[in-house]
């Protein structure tokens, strides 16, 4: 699957239109998200998360869906089932993006 950027019009359509979504919040001059953009396409084309939904949302530009995730920091990586946020963090290691997806099963 790969990834959809989202904006606040559709981010919550979006969620429920799924069952498992990972989020990543990002702006343009953030260089760590850049670094990390390459591993979440790789994620969103891993066959362990094949049934999860990968979604990239401008943190600066969507004010609605950085609220609904509680995004404190960039990068932001935010777990959802349906529409319920289950956990978010920011971080750019790989390992605890991984453990969040896990954590959806």
């Amino acid at each position: 699957m790969s990834v959809i950027k989202a904006t606040d019009a559709d981010f919550e359509s979006a969620l429920r239109s799924h069952s498992k979504t990972v989020v990543k919040y990002y702006a343009d001059w953030c260089g760590s998200c850049k670094l990390i953009a390459p591993k979440f396409r790789r994620f969103s084309d891993d066959e362990r998360f094949a049934g999860v939904q990968f979604l990239e949302v401008n943190a600066e530009e969507n004010e609605l869906s950085r609220k609904l995730a509680g995004v404190n920091n960039l990068p932001f990586f935010a777990v959802f089932k349906g529409d319920q946020l289950v956990e978010g963090a920011a971080t750019n290691k790989e390992e605890a993006i991984i453990s969040m997806i896990e954590n959806l099963n």
